[in-house]
């Protein structure tokens, strides 16, 4: 099905999506000031409001534990959940949220024009693997991903699984405008796959886990990353907030990277964290967790990544090179240049501030 280009929308939507995230958040003041930071006295003046979602990671594992909560006693830390990456640069257009977990095709989107946000990626939380797929459903007829031209695609638009859709059916040789895609939010595509309102759906655990049940994994986020189109989880914050508090962003990527650590050196506990927020017994996180992949916290100061002051990694390199992909699938307007990107790269204090 042919659609208009999107950023031909964007202003429309943003104004929309805009008010729905303020009336949800505040008036993006809830921070003490509009910049997103603190400022004033007492704890009114000093929250810090968290952008999460609801797949496996060690941001979860965070939350659940109250460690941000333990480590800046002086701030009400305020979790606002998410289901996606667009609403997440959608709240920080309205300067409502201070710090993310967001995937790298939607900030590749926010660094690019129209969107422009000035936020700041500090932390890696996953590299996509199998945690995100593309599945087909029984029944629909679909065995390829060549089988989708006609078909019903369902995926939230601007995330990390939209850029992997789009990648596999490039990859394919199938033209976008031959398959009709459909912009869903997770349990929404449950919901649909569920009614068999759809033929196939590119998305991320745990509504992953529940639609394959019923249906053939084509492709996955981890095989794409192998044909050069890999995604991830990142956390950023907004720049203002960072300028403003940088005690606290050091604070944040500290027990993110405990969280790691929990990961790799005690999976139950990690499950378990993961579990309660998720409302899945400790072996079924578990498994999901094992979906991802999850870097060492020393390894998101080395060049493949963050880099260090001074020394960007690589993974400036790669939100370009999503941004160029999604400007050639004409999703943004133009294409960020590596210094602006690099300089979107929060690398204060690396590697000291993850060293255990």
């Amino acid at each position: 099905m042919s659609r208009p280009r999107l950023t031909r929308l964007l202003p429309v939507v943003l104004a929309a999506a805009t008010a729905a995230v303020l009336a949800a958040c505040g008036n993006g003041t809830a921070s003490g000031n509009a910049s997103g930071a603190g400022g004033g006295d007492g704890a009114a003046g000093r929250t810090i409001r968290m952008a999460y979602q609801a797949f496996p990671s060690g941001d979860l594992i965070v939350k659940n534990k109250g460690w941000l909560e333990q480590a800046l006693p002086g701030y009400t830390i305020k979790w606002i959940k998410f289901d996606s990456g667009a609403s997440v640069n959608t709240a920080f257009v309205a300067k409502s949220v201070d710090i993310a977990a967001i995937g790298s095709s939607p900030v590749a989107r926010g660094l690019s024009a129209p969107l422009n946000i000035p936020y700041q990626v500090a932390f890696v939380l996953d590299v996509a693997g199998d945690n995100e797929a593309l599945v087909a459903r029984d029944g629909s007829g679909i065995s390829s991903i060549t089988d989708l031209r006609g078909k019903k695609v369902a995926t939230p638009f601007a995330s990390t699984a939209h850029y992997s859709l789009l990648a596999a059916l490039d990859k394919a040789g199938v033209p976008e405008s031959e398959v009709n895609l459909v912009d869903l939010e997770p349990q929404d595509i449950l919901a649909s796959w569920t009614r068999g309102d759809i033929d196939a759906a590119y998305v991320w655990l745990p509504t992953l886990e529940e639609i394959k049940k019923t249906g053939k994994t084509l492709i996955t986020s981890r095989e794409l990353a192998t044909a050069g189109k890999p995604t991830l989880d990142l956390g950023v914050v907004s720049t203002a907030f960072a300028e403003a508090h940088p005690d606290a962003v050091d604070a944040w990527r500290k027990v993110e990277a405990r969280a790691l650590d929990l990961i790799a050196t005690d999976i139950d506990a990690a499950a378990e964290a993961v579990g309660a927020e998720l409302n899945l017994s400790k072996e079924e996180a578990k498994a999901q967790l094992s979906q991802g992949v999850f870097l060492k916290p020393a390894d998101l100061a080395s060049p493949e990544w963050l880099g260090t002051p001074g020394k960007v990694g690589k993974l400036a390199q790669n939100l370009v090179s999503a941004a160029q992909f999604l400007k050639d699938q004409q999703k943004i307007d133009a294409v960020p240049d590596l210094a602006t990107v690099e300089r979107a790269i929060y690398t204060r204090g690396l590697p000291d501030v993850l060293a255990p």
